[in-house]
Protein backbone atom coordinates (compact mmCIF):
# COMPACT_ATOMS: atom_id res chain seq x y z
CA UNK A 1 0.00 0.00 0.00
CA UNK A 2 2.89 2.31 0.78
CA UNK A 3 4.32 1.40 -2.76
CA UNK A 4 1.31 2.45 -4.32
CA UNK A 5 0.87 5.48 -2.57
CA UNK A 6 4.26 6.57 -3.71
CA UNK A 7 4.00 5.83 -6.88
CA UNK A 8 0.99 7.79 -7.07
CA UNK A 9 2.68 10.88 -5.78
CA UNK A 10 4.99 10.32 -8.45
CA UNK A 11 2.78 10.14 -11.19
CA UNK A 12 0.96 13.50 -9.93
CA UNK A 13 4.69 15.44 -10.37
CA UNK A 14 5.00 14.02 -13.50
CA UNK A 15 1.95 13.64 -14.93
CA UNK A 16 1.61 12.53 -18.56
CA UNK A 17 -2.05 10.54 -18.46
CA UNK A 18 -4.73 12.04 -16.76
CA UNK A 19 -6.34 9.12 -16.75
CA UNK A 20 -3.89 7.24 -14.25
CA UNK A 21 -4.20 10.48 -11.51
CA UNK A 22 -5.97 10.43 -8.49
CA UNK A 23 -7.46 14.11 -8.77
CA UNK A 24 -11.08 15.02 -7.46
CA UNK A 25 -12.59 13.62 -10.80
CA UNK A 26 -11.07 9.88 -9.97
CA UNK A 27 -10.41 9.92 -6.23
CA UNK A 28 -13.04 7.28 -6.05
CA UNK A 29 -12.01 5.21 -9.00
CA UNK A 30 -10.08 2.44 -7.55
CA UNK A 31 -9.54 -0.88 -10.08
CA UNK A 32 -8.34 -3.75 -9.29
CA UNK A 33 -5.02 -5.27 -10.21
CA UNK A 34 -5.82 -8.46 -10.22
CA UNK A 35 -5.93 -11.29 -12.44
CA UNK A 36 -9.41 -12.10 -14.18
CA UNK A 37 -9.17 -15.67 -13.23
CA UNK A 38 -8.87 -14.14 -9.83
CA UNK A 39 -11.94 -11.99 -10.29
CA UNK A 40 -13.34 -15.02 -11.93
CA UNK A 41 -13.19 -17.21 -8.94
CA UNK A 42 -14.63 -14.58 -6.55
CA UNK A 43 -18.04 -13.54 -8.42
CA UNK A 44 -17.95 -15.86 -11.48
CA UNK A 45 -20.58 -17.85 -9.70
CA UNK A 46 -22.41 -14.96 -8.31
CA UNK A 47 -22.61 -13.17 -12.04
CA UNK A 48 -23.39 -16.46 -13.29
CA UNK A 49 -26.44 -17.21 -10.94
CA UNK A 50 -27.85 -13.46 -11.77
CA UNK A 51 -27.52 -13.62 -14.92
CA UNK A 52 -29.43 -16.72 -14.95
CA UNK A 53 -32.40 -15.13 -12.99
CA UNK A 54 -32.37 -12.27 -15.48
CA UNK A 55 -32.91 -14.95 -17.97
CA UNK A 56 -36.07 -16.05 -16.24
CA UNK A 57 -37.75 -13.26 -15.08
CA UNK A 58 -36.61 -9.96 -17.13
CA UNK A 59 -38.20 -10.16 -20.85
CA UNK A 60 -35.20 -8.01 -22.78
CA UNK A 61 -32.90 -10.23 -20.95
CA UNK A 62 -34.44 -13.72 -22.43
CA UNK A 63 -34.79 -12.02 -25.70
CA UNK A 64 -31.27 -11.11 -26.10
CA UNK A 65 -30.41 -14.75 -25.25
CA UNK A 66 -32.47 -16.05 -27.67
CA UNK A 67 -31.17 -13.60 -30.33
CA UNK A 68 -27.60 -14.38 -29.91
CA UNK A 69 -28.07 -18.36 -29.75
CA UNK A 70 -30.47 -17.86 -33.25
CA UNK A 71 -28.19 -15.76 -35.03
CA UNK A 72 -25.06 -17.63 -34.20
CA UNK A 73 -26.30 -21.43 -34.59
CA UNK A 74 -29.97 -20.65 -36.27
CA UNK A 75 -30.95 -24.41 -38.12
CA UNK A 76 -27.18 -25.52 -36.98
CA UNK A 77 -23.63 -24.94 -38.42
CA UNK A 78 -23.54 -27.91 -40.61
CA UNK A 79 -20.19 -30.23 -42.10
CA UNK A 80 -19.35 -30.46 -45.78
CA UNK A 81 -16.85 -33.05 -46.13
CA UNK A 82 -13.31 -32.45 -48.71
CA UNK A 83 -13.17 -36.13 -49.39
CA UNK A 84 -12.19 -35.91 -53.20
CA UNK A 85 -14.41 -39.28 -53.56
CA UNK A 86 -17.77 -38.57 -54.32
CA UNK A 87 -19.01 -41.63 -53.05
CA UNK A 88 -17.27 -41.73 -49.65
CA UNK A 89 -18.31 -38.01 -49.63
CA UNK A 90 -22.00 -38.92 -50.03
CA UNK A 91 -21.95 -42.06 -47.71
CA UNK A 92 -20.38 -40.13 -44.96
CA UNK A 93 -22.42 -36.99 -44.83
CA UNK A 94 -25.39 -39.29 -45.03
CA UNK A 95 -23.69 -41.24 -41.92
CA UNK A 96 -23.45 -38.09 -40.46
CA UNK A 97 -27.24 -36.60 -40.39
CA UNK A 98 -28.30 -40.12 -39.02
CA UNK A 99 -26.13 -39.87 -36.07
CA UNK A 100 -27.04 -36.10 -35.58
CA UNK A 101 -30.21 -37.27 -34.43
CA UNK A 102 -28.75 -39.39 -31.89
CA UNK A 103 -26.00 -37.58 -30.52
CA UNK A 104 -27.86 -35.99 -27.58
CA UNK A 105 -26.88 -38.33 -24.61
CA UNK A 106 -30.29 -36.94 -22.91
CA UNK A 107 -32.19 -37.58 -26.17
CA UNK A 108 -33.82 -34.31 -26.05
CA UNK A 109 -32.58 -32.48 -29.19
CA UNK A 110 -30.11 -33.19 -32.04
CA UNK A 111 -26.25 -32.25 -32.88
CA UNK A 112 -27.47 -28.90 -34.02
CA UNK A 113 -30.17 -28.34 -30.78
CA UNK A 114 -26.66 -28.92 -28.96
CA UNK A 115 -25.05 -26.28 -30.73
CA UNK A 116 -27.89 -23.77 -29.83
CA UNK A 117 -27.57 -24.66 -26.20
CA UNK A 118 -24.27 -24.53 -26.30
CA UNK A 119 -24.43 -20.84 -28.09
CA UNK A 120 -27.00 -20.16 -25.31
CA UNK A 121 -24.71 -20.99 -22.30
CA UNK A 122 -21.72 -19.35 -23.86
CA UNK A 123 -24.24 -16.00 -23.51
CA UNK A 124 -25.70 -16.77 -20.13
CA UNK A 125 -22.69 -18.71 -18.06
CA UNK A 126 -19.52 -17.14 -20.53
CA UNK A 127 -19.10 -21.54 -21.14
CA UNK A 128 -19.96 -25.03 -21.54
CA UNK A 129 -18.83 -28.29 -21.29
CA UNK A 130 -19.27 -31.05 -23.26
CA UNK A 131 -18.58 -34.82 -22.78
CA UNK A 132 -17.42 -36.68 -25.34
CA UNK A 133 -19.51 -40.53 -24.33
CA UNK A 134 -18.08 -43.68 -26.28
CA UNK A 135 -21.15 -46.12 -26.54
CA UNK A 136 -21.21 -49.88 -26.44
CA UNK A 137 -22.07 -51.79 -29.74
CA UNK A 138 -25.13 -53.33 -28.63
CA UNK A 139 -26.51 -49.50 -28.08
CA UNK A 140 -27.71 -49.69 -31.53
CA UNK A 141 -26.02 -46.31 -32.41
CA UNK A 142 -25.14 -45.41 -36.31
CA UNK A 143 -21.68 -44.35 -34.66
CA UNK A 144 -20.66 -45.07 -30.84
CA UNK A 145 -20.59 -41.84 -29.43
CA UNK A 146 -22.87 -39.19 -27.44
CA UNK A 147 -22.52 -36.18 -26.36
CA UNK A 148 -23.45 -34.89 -22.67
CA UNK A 149 -24.16 -31.48 -21.95
CA UNK A 150 -22.75 -30.31 -18.64
CA UNK A 151 -23.17 -26.31 -17.05
CA UNK A 152 -20.84 -23.82 -16.12
CA UNK A 153 -21.37 -24.74 -12.22
CA UNK A 154 -20.77 -28.67 -12.22
CA UNK A 155 -16.77 -27.31 -12.78
CA UNK A 156 -15.85 -25.79 -9.24
CA UNK A 157 -14.31 -22.48 -9.20
CA UNK A 158 -13.24 -23.11 -5.50
CA UNK A 159 -11.12 -26.35 -6.69
CA UNK A 160 -7.56 -25.47 -6.61
CA UNK A 161 -4.21 -26.68 -5.49
CA UNK A 162 -0.54 -28.06 -6.12
CA UNK A 163 0.14 -31.86 -7.67
CA UNK A 164 2.92 -34.09 -7.57
CA UNK A 165 5.43 -33.60 -10.72
CA UNK A 166 5.19 -29.82 -10.94
CA UNK A 167 0.64 -30.11 -11.99
CA UNK A 168 -1.46 -28.15 -10.25
CA UNK A 169 -5.65 -27.92 -10.45
CA UNK A 170 -6.73 -24.51 -11.20
CA UNK A 171 -10.31 -23.92 -11.12
CA UNK A 172 -11.12 -27.23 -11.45
CA UNK A 173 -9.03 -27.74 -14.11
CA UNK A 174 -5.60 -29.59 -13.75
CA UNK A 175 -2.36 -29.30 -16.03
CA UNK A 176 0.50 -30.58 -15.99
CA UNK A 177 4.18 -29.36 -15.47
CA UNK A 178 4.15 -27.13 -18.96
CA UNK A 179 0.73 -26.23 -18.53
CA UNK A 180 -1.22 -28.37 -20.91
CA UNK A 181 -4.55 -29.23 -19.89
CA UNK A 182 -4.78 -33.07 -18.80
CA UNK A 183 -7.87 -33.51 -17.02
CA UNK A 184 -11.21 -31.54 -15.62
CA UNK A 185 -12.82 -32.28 -11.98
CA UNK A 186 -16.57 -32.29 -12.53
CA UNK A 187 -19.12 -32.28 -9.50
CA UNK A 188 -21.36 -35.59 -9.87
CA UNK A 189 -24.33 -34.00 -9.09
CA UNK A 190 -25.10 -29.75 -9.87
CA UNK A 191 -24.57 -28.09 -6.99
CA UNK A 192 -28.18 -26.58 -6.85
CA UNK A 193 -30.18 -29.40 -7.87
CA UNK A 194 -32.23 -30.49 -4.65
CA UNK A 195 -33.46 -33.18 -6.72
CA UNK A 196 -30.46 -35.33 -7.15
CA UNK A 197 -29.82 -36.34 -3.00
CA UNK A 198 -26.66 -38.12 -3.17
CA UNK A 199 -23.25 -37.48 -4.70
CA UNK A 200 -23.17 -33.88 -2.97
CA UNK A 201 -20.20 -32.25 -3.39
CA UNK A 202 -17.80 -35.55 -4.84
CA UNK A 203 -15.92 -34.43 -7.82
CA UNK A 204 -15.14 -37.11 -10.70
CA UNK A 205 -11.53 -36.79 -12.58
CA UNK A 206 -11.91 -36.88 -16.53
CA UNK A 207 -9.38 -36.57 -19.12
CA UNK A 208 -9.36 -33.87 -21.06
CA UNK A 209 -9.57 -35.51 -24.41
CA UNK A 210 -12.84 -36.42 -23.20
CA UNK A 211 -14.19 -32.34 -22.68
CA UNK A 212 -14.68 -29.95 -24.90
CA UNK A 213 -14.47 -26.80 -22.62
CA UNK A 214 -16.24 -24.26 -24.94
CA UNK A 215 -15.79 -20.64 -23.77
CA UNK A 216 -14.68 -17.04 -25.27
CA UNK A 217 -11.51 -15.62 -23.31
CA UNK A 218 -11.34 -12.15 -23.49
CA UNK A 219 -8.58 -11.60 -21.71
CA UNK A 220 -4.92 -13.63 -22.03
CA UNK A 221 -4.51 -16.52 -19.78
CA UNK A 222 -8.29 -16.82 -18.65
CA UNK A 223 -9.20 -20.38 -17.58
CA UNK A 224 -13.14 -19.76 -16.95
CA UNK A 225 -15.50 -18.06 -19.05
CA UNK A 226 -17.89 -14.78 -17.47
CA UNK A 227 -21.65 -14.24 -18.40
CA UNK A 228 -21.71 -11.76 -21.46
CA UNK A 229 -24.61 -10.24 -18.81
CA UNK A 230 -21.45 -9.20 -16.87
CA UNK A 231 -21.31 -5.14 -18.04
CA UNK A 232 -25.47 -5.15 -18.03
CA UNK A 233 -26.57 -7.05 -15.05
CA UNK A 234 -26.87 -4.11 -12.72
CA UNK A 235 -28.84 -1.69 -15.58
CA UNK A 236 -31.15 -4.06 -16.22
CA UNK A 237 -31.97 -5.15 -12.66
CA UNK A 238 -32.24 -0.99 -11.64
CA UNK A 239 -34.54 -0.37 -15.21
CA UNK A 240 -36.61 -3.47 -13.95
CA UNK A 241 -37.24 -2.08 -10.59
CA UNK A 242 -37.54 1.43 -12.00
CA UNK A 243 -40.55 -0.20 -14.46
CA UNK A 244 -42.25 -1.89 -11.14
CA UNK A 245 -42.20 1.14 -9.40
CA UNK A 246 -43.86 3.06 -11.79
CA UNK A 247 -46.36 0.64 -12.53
CA UNK A 248 -47.45 0.40 -8.99
CA UNK A 249 -47.52 4.05 -9.05
CA UNK A 250 -50.10 4.01 -11.75
CA UNK A 251 -51.57 1.45 -9.86
CA UNK A 252 -52.17 3.12 -7.35
CA UNK A 253 -53.31 6.24 -8.66
CA UNK A 254 -55.93 4.03 -10.82
CA UNK A 255 -57.58 2.59 -7.55
CA UNK A 256 -59.33 6.20 -6.81
CA UNK A 257 -61.85 7.66 -8.77
CA UNK A 258 -62.85 10.85 -6.31
CA UNK A 259 -62.81 11.50 -2.34
CA UNK A 260 -65.38 13.05 -0.83
CA UNK A 261 -64.83 15.75 1.98
CA UNK A 262 -67.19 16.33 4.72
CA UNK A 263 -67.33 18.25 7.89
CA UNK A 264 -65.44 16.42 11.00
CA UNK A 265 -68.28 13.83 13.08
CA UNK A 266 -69.57 14.57 16.10
CA UNK A 267 -68.11 11.14 17.44
CA UNK A 268 -64.23 10.99 15.08
CA UNK A 269 -63.84 7.60 16.23
CA UNK A 270 -67.26 6.52 14.61
CA UNK A 271 -66.72 4.23 11.48
CA UNK A 272 -67.57 5.89 8.39
CA UNK A 273 -70.21 4.52 5.75
CA UNK A 274 -68.95 2.34 3.13
CA UNK A 275 -67.28 3.72 0.05
CA UNK A 276 -69.38 4.40 -2.77
CA UNK A 277 -68.98 2.66 -5.81
CA UNK A 278 -69.03 5.25 -9.16
CA UNK A 279 -70.98 4.07 -12.11
CA UNK A 280 -71.83 6.04 -15.75
CA UNK A 281 -74.19 8.39 -15.46
CA UNK A 282 -74.40 7.98 -11.88
CA UNK A 283 -76.61 10.67 -9.77
CA UNK A 284 -75.02 10.76 -6.34
CA UNK A 285 -77.05 13.51 -3.30
CA UNK A 286 -74.28 14.38 -1.06
CA UNK A 287 -74.67 15.82 3.02
CA UNK A 288 -74.71 19.62 3.18
CA UNK A 289 -71.12 20.44 3.84
CA UNK A 290 -69.46 17.50 1.59
CA UNK A 291 -67.52 18.61 -1.15
CA UNK A 292 -65.91 15.70 -4.03
CA UNK A 293 -62.82 16.18 -5.74
CA UNK A 294 -60.86 14.00 -7.42
CA UNK A 295 -57.43 12.63 -7.35
CA UNK A 296 -54.23 14.34 -9.49
CA UNK A 297 -53.69 11.08 -11.39
CA UNK A 298 -49.36 11.23 -11.47
CA UNK A 299 -48.15 11.03 -15.40
CA UNK A 300 -44.69 9.19 -15.90
CA UNK A 301 -43.87 12.65 -17.80
CA UNK A 302 -41.91 13.28 -20.63
CA UNK A 303 -38.72 12.13 -19.34
CA UNK A 304 -39.69 8.23 -19.07
CA UNK A 305 -39.28 7.28 -22.93
CA UNK A 306 -36.30 8.91 -23.62
CA UNK A 307 -34.82 7.24 -20.30
CA UNK A 308 -35.69 4.09 -21.64
CA UNK A 309 -34.38 4.37 -24.93
CA UNK A 310 -30.70 5.54 -23.76
CA UNK A 311 -30.54 3.23 -20.85
CA UNK A 312 -31.80 0.09 -23.47
CA UNK A 313 -29.22 1.63 -25.66
CA UNK A 314 -26.36 1.09 -23.13
CA UNK A 315 -27.42 -2.19 -21.66
CA UNK A 316 -27.98 -3.43 -25.78
CA UNK A 317 -24.20 -2.15 -26.24
CA UNK A 318 -23.12 -4.04 -23.26
CA UNK A 319 -24.73 -7.22 -24.43
CA UNK A 320 -23.55 -6.65 -27.98
CA UNK A 321 -27.05 -7.00 -29.45
CA UNK A 322 -28.33 -4.92 -31.79
CA UNK A 323 -31.23 -2.48 -29.98
CA UNK A 324 -33.96 -4.19 -31.77
CA UNK A 325 -33.11 -7.49 -31.36
CA UNK A 326 -33.19 -6.55 -27.68
CA UNK A 327 -36.15 -4.67 -27.46
CA UNK A 328 -38.56 -6.08 -30.86
CA UNK A 329 -38.68 -2.03 -31.34
CA UNK A 330 -37.76 -1.89 -35.01
CA UNK A 331 -39.87 1.70 -35.32
CA UNK A 332 -36.75 3.53 -34.25
CA UNK A 333 -34.09 4.07 -36.99
CA UNK A 334 -34.34 4.44 -40.68
CA UNK A 335 -33.14 1.55 -43.51
CA UNK A 336 -29.62 2.55 -43.66
CA UNK A 337 -28.27 2.84 -39.60
CA UNK A 338 -30.51 -0.38 -39.19
CA UNK A 339 -28.35 -2.33 -41.64
CA UNK A 340 -25.26 -0.56 -40.42
CA UNK A 341 -26.08 -2.03 -36.99
CA UNK A 342 -27.01 -5.63 -38.52
CA UNK A 343 -23.75 -5.73 -40.72
CA UNK A 344 -21.98 -4.86 -37.16
CA UNK A 345 -23.60 -7.50 -35.28
CA UNK A 346 -23.24 -10.16 -38.36
CA UNK A 347 -19.23 -9.92 -38.34
CA UNK A 348 -19.14 -9.80 -34.59
CA UNK A 349 -21.14 -13.23 -34.96
CA UNK A 350 -19.17 -14.54 -37.84
CA UNK A 351 -15.89 -14.63 -35.59
CA UNK A 352 -18.23 -16.19 -32.77
CA UNK A 353 -19.44 -19.10 -34.82
CA UNK A 354 -15.83 -19.87 -36.75
CA UNK A 355 -12.88 -18.69 -33.73
CA UNK A 356 -15.27 -20.50 -30.46
CA UNK A 357 -18.30 -22.97 -31.85
CA UNK A 358 -16.51 -24.45 -34.98
CA UNK A 359 -13.14 -24.63 -33.06
CA UNK A 360 -13.91 -25.20 -29.80
CA UNK A 361 -17.08 -27.40 -30.68
CA UNK A 362 -17.66 -28.70 -34.13
CA UNK A 363 -14.25 -29.76 -34.91
CA UNK A 364 -13.49 -32.01 -32.29
CA UNK A 365 -16.68 -33.32 -32.28
CA UNK A 366 -16.53 -34.14 -36.22
CA UNK A 367 -12.74 -35.96 -35.28
CA UNK A 368 -13.77 -38.38 -32.63
CA UNK A 369 -16.95 -38.91 -34.70
CA UNK A 370 -15.38 -39.82 -37.56
CA UNK A 371 -12.74 -42.25 -35.26
CA UNK A 372 -15.47 -43.91 -34.22
CA UNK A 373 -16.90 -44.53 -37.31
CA UNK A 374 -14.37 -46.13 -39.00
CA UNK A 375 -13.21 -48.39 -35.72
CA UNK A 376 -17.14 -49.90 -35.53
CA UNK A 377 -16.93 -50.37 -39.34
CA UNK A 378 -20.02 -48.38 -39.88
CA UNK A 379 -18.03 -46.75 -42.93
CA UNK A 380 -14.62 -48.19 -44.89
CA UNK A 381 -12.42 -45.69 -45.32
CA UNK A 382 -9.21 -46.89 -47.13
CA UNK A 383 -6.03 -46.04 -45.88
CA UNK A 384 -7.98 -43.76 -42.73
CA UNK A 385 -4.64 -44.64 -40.39
CA UNK A 386 -2.35 -43.21 -42.50
CA UNK A 387 -4.65 -40.57 -44.70
CA UNK A 388 -6.60 -39.27 -41.06
CA UNK A 389 -5.91 -35.53 -41.64
CA UNK A 390 -6.75 -35.71 -45.32
CA UNK A 391 -10.13 -37.60 -44.24
CA UNK A 392 -10.96 -35.31 -41.59
CA UNK A 393 -10.80 -32.23 -43.56
CA UNK A 394 -14.08 -30.41 -43.84
CA UNK A 395 -15.84 -27.16 -44.08
CA UNK A 396 -18.62 -26.04 -41.79
CA UNK A 397 -20.88 -23.94 -43.38
CA UNK A 398 -23.05 -21.99 -40.41
CA UNK A 399 -27.28 -20.68 -41.51
CA UNK A 400 -27.02 -18.57 -43.83
CA UNK A 401 -28.09 -14.66 -43.31
CA UNK A 402 -31.30 -13.37 -44.35
CA UNK A 403 -31.20 -10.47 -47.04
CA UNK A 404 -32.04 -7.06 -45.89
CA UNK A 405 -33.09 -6.09 -49.36
CA UNK A 406 -33.72 -9.94 -51.04
CA UNK A 407 -33.60 -8.12 -55.05
CA UNK A 408 -31.10 -5.87 -54.41
CA UNK A 409 -28.65 -8.12 -52.41
CA UNK A 410 -29.13 -11.28 -55.10
CA UNK A 411 -28.61 -9.11 -58.04
CA UNK A 412 -25.18 -7.19 -56.26
CA UNK A 413 -24.24 -11.24 -55.57
CA UNK A 414 -24.84 -12.08 -59.31
CA UNK A 415 -22.95 -9.64 -60.66
CA UNK A 416 -20.09 -10.18 -58.13
CA UNK A 417 -19.70 -13.93 -60.12
CA UNK A 418 -20.43 -12.99 -63.47
CA UNK A 419 -17.37 -10.35 -62.67
CA UNK A 420 -14.76 -13.25 -61.24
CA UNK A 421 -15.05 -11.55 -57.53
CA UNK A 422 -17.06 -14.65 -56.22
CA UNK A 423 -17.04 -18.48 -57.14
CA UNK A 424 -20.64 -19.78 -57.01
CA UNK A 425 -18.98 -22.08 -54.42
CA UNK A 426 -18.48 -19.87 -52.10
CA UNK A 427 -21.65 -17.80 -53.07
CA UNK A 428 -23.67 -21.20 -52.01
CA UNK A 429 -21.15 -21.76 -49.30
CA UNK A 430 -22.56 -18.64 -47.69
CA UNK A 431 -25.82 -19.84 -48.05
CA UNK A 432 -25.37 -22.91 -45.23
CA UNK A 433 -25.29 -25.26 -48.44
CA UNK A 434 -22.53 -27.78 -49.76
CA UNK A 435 -21.50 -26.48 -54.07
CA UNK A 436 -21.50 -30.10 -54.72
CA UNK A 437 -24.57 -30.99 -53.43
CA UNK A 438 -26.61 -27.99 -54.90
CA UNK A 439 -24.63 -28.82 -58.46
CA UNK A 440 -25.86 -32.75 -58.30
CA UNK A 441 -29.54 -31.38 -57.73
CA UNK A 442 -29.73 -29.04 -59.96
CA UNK A 443 -28.49 -31.56 -62.77
CA UNK A 444 -31.36 -34.09 -61.71
CA UNK A 445 -33.78 -31.42 -61.83
CA UNK A 446 -32.89 -30.54 -65.25
CA UNK A 447 -32.79 -33.93 -66.67
CA UNK A 448 -36.53 -34.65 -64.74
CA UNK A 449 -37.44 -31.04 -66.22
CA UNK A 450 -36.07 -32.18 -69.82
CA UNK A 451 -37.69 -35.92 -69.46
CA UNK A 452 -41.01 -34.05 -68.78
CA UNK A 453 -40.80 -31.13 -71.05
CA UNK A 454 -40.98 -28.60 -68.69
CA UNK A 455 -39.01 -25.37 -68.26
CA UNK A 456 -39.23 -22.80 -65.20
CA UNK A 457 -36.39 -21.04 -65.93
CA UNK A 458 -36.82 -17.59 -66.75
CA UNK A 459 -35.60 -16.35 -70.33
CA UNK A 460 -32.33 -14.53 -70.17
CA UNK A 461 -31.06 -16.18 -67.16
CA UNK A 462 -27.64 -17.90 -66.72
CA UNK A 463 -29.11 -20.93 -67.04
CA UNK A 464 -29.89 -20.01 -70.76
CA UNK A 465 -27.73 -20.12 -73.36
CA UNK A 466 -28.79 -17.82 -76.39
CA UNK A 467 -31.59 -17.44 -77.98
CA UNK A 468 -33.77 -18.86 -75.51
CA UNK A 469 -31.37 -22.69 -75.76
CA UNK A 470 -31.49 -23.75 -72.30
CA UNK A 471 -28.34 -24.79 -70.96
CA UNK A 472 -27.04 -28.28 -70.96
CA UNK A 473 -30.76 -29.97 -72.27
CA UNK A 474 -30.00 -28.94 -76.35
CA UNK A 475 -33.84 -27.73 -76.07
CA UNK A 476 -34.60 -24.02 -77.43
CA UNK A 477 -37.58 -23.06 -75.38
CA UNK A 478 -38.23 -20.51 -78.27
CA UNK A 479 -40.12 -22.53 -80.16
CA UNK A 480 -39.87 -26.25 -77.92
CA UNK A 481 -38.15 -28.11 -80.42
CA UNK A 482 -34.69 -30.62 -79.69
CA UNK A 483 -31.80 -29.24 -81.47
CA UNK A 484 -30.01 -32.94 -80.70
CA UNK A 485 -32.07 -35.79 -80.70
CA UNK A 486 -29.32 -38.01 -79.56
CA UNK A 487 -28.60 -35.81 -76.39
CA UNK A 488 -32.24 -36.37 -75.30
CA UNK A 489 -32.62 -39.80 -76.11
CA UNK A 490 -32.15 -40.92 -73.15
CA UNK A 491 -33.00 -38.15 -70.72
CA UNK A 492 -31.09 -39.68 -67.84
CA UNK A 493 -27.86 -38.72 -68.96
CA UNK A 494 -26.25 -35.36 -69.31
CA UNK A 495 -24.41 -33.98 -71.99
CA UNK A 496 -21.41 -36.66 -70.91
CA UNK A 497 -23.66 -39.75 -70.59
CA UNK A 498 -23.28 -39.17 -66.63
CA UNK A 499 -26.21 -40.06 -64.61
CA UNK A 500 -28.06 -37.70 -62.08
CA UNK A 501 -25.94 -37.59 -59.32
CA UNK A 502 -22.05 -38.79 -60.39
CA UNK A 503 -19.11 -36.74 -61.48
CA UNK A 504 -18.13 -36.02 -64.39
Amino acid sequence: MAFDGIRQRLGAIIGGFDAAQSHRRLRGFRASRAHVNTLIAGAGETITARARWLARNNGYASGAVEAFASNVVGDGIKPSSSIANAAQKEALQKLWLAWTDEADAEGLTDFYGLQRRAARELFLAGEVFLRLRPRRPEDGLSVPLQLQMLPSEMLPMDLNRELPGGGSIRAGIEFDGIGRRIAYHLLRRHPGDMTDPGLVGETVRVSASDIIHVLDPVEAGQLRGVSRFAPAIVKLFTLDLYDDAELERKKTAAMFAMFITSPAPETPLEPAEEDLEVKPGQVVRLDPGEDVSTPATPDSGSTYEPFQYRTLLQIAAALGIPYPYLTGDAARGNFSNTRVALLDFRRRVSAIQHSVIVHQLCRPVWQRWLDLAVLSGAIDLPDYDRDRRAYQSVSWLPTRWDWVDPMKDASAEILQIEAGLKSRSQAISERGYDAEQVDREIAAERNREAALGLDFRRPGSPAQGPKGEAAGDGTDVSNGKDDDEDRVADPADDDDGAKPGEDR
